[in-house]
Parts: structure tokens; C-alpha cells; sequence
């Protein structure tokens, strides 16, 4: 099975509250792509790229609890961040013991452990996307991602 995920993340400030969400679909349906799954999440106090990456997080941990496991994933992010990070970044913060080239530890390093971790586990092609351009499902997630900041309440 061939899986595609679009992801979004963002906050109402930079920290404060913030969700994510994902929408998973498959490639293979007989009738051709399927929404298999979607989902959101919210945070009181957090930051734009901690959501981003927990929107992508989630998803991968979904298809991880597959079996059979899916052949291969492709990700698409609205953030360079996320995108960057995880195919370019990343080998040279685990090479550095997760410091940057400047010396000082990487950000959000919990969630890239985790985002490492993951990844490791399927073929995935990661593409980034211009956000609020137009594509459908990452409108949807963009969508979702301003319910799960709503879910939090009037006074966040």
C-alpha cells in the first residue's frame, strides 16, 4: 500500500495555543485516492514548528500501527522547516551529538528524535508545499489546525 500525508501546524501567537492536524490517503483505493484517516490536536502554550512537526509526528505514528506496514509515504508539509529539517538538517545535528553548526543544542530536539525515529521505519519522500495556494487537502489541514486552536476556548 502507497500512503500520501498532508500535514499542517500553527498558533494563535508565537508561542500560544496551537493545534495541527493531518489527513492520510490512500493511493491504491480501487476507485482511486481514499481519505483513510484524519485528525487534530491542540496545545495551550507551544510554538508554530513544534505543531508542524506534530502534525507530521501523528500521522507517521498512525501509519506505523499498519500491518503490513505501507510500502511508501509521501509528506506533504507547507513547512520548509519540517521538509528541510528532516531531509537535510538532520544528519548534521546527529553527527554534531544534536547541536547546531553554531554550537548550541537543536530546537524542539525531542520531536525530532521522535520525527528520526519514525521516518526510519518507512520509504518516505518528503515534499514541501506552498501553504494557502490552493491545494485541497492542505487547505483541509489548514482548516483543522484552526478548529484544534478554537477547541482550546475563548480565553486560550
Amino acid at each position: 500500500m502507497k500512503f500520501t500525508i498532508y500535514t499542517d501546524g500553527g498558533c494563535s501567537g508565537n508561542p500560544g495555543p496551537g493545534g495541527w492536524a493531518y489527513v492520510i490517503v490512500e493511493d491504491d483505493a480501487g476507485a482511486g485516492p481514499a481519505i483513510v484517516e484524519e485528525n487534530w490536536g491542540a496545545e495551550q502554550n507551544t510554538t508554530n514548528n513544534r505543531m508542524e512537526l506534530g502534525a507530521v509526528i501523528a500521522a507517521l505514528e498512525t501509519l506505523s500501527r499498519l500491518s503490513p506496514a505501507p510500502e511508501a509515504i509521501r509528506v506533504y508539509t507547507d513547512s520548509q522547516y519540517v521538509q528541510k529539517g528532516i531531509s537535510q538538517w538532520i544528519h548534521r545535528w546527529k553527527l554534531n551529538n544534536w547541536q547546531t553548526n553554531e554550537k548550541k543544542p537543536v530546537k524542539n530536539q525531542d520531536l525530532w528524535r521522535r520525527l528520526d525515529e519514525l521516518s526510519g521505519l518507512f520509504l518516505i519522500n518528503w515534499v514541501w508545499i506552498k501553504g494557502h495556494a490552493g491545494d485541497l487537502l492542505n487547505e483541509r489541514c489548514d482548516r483543522m489546525t484552526q478548529k484544534a486552536i478554537a477547541s482550546l476556548g475563548p480565553g486560550r
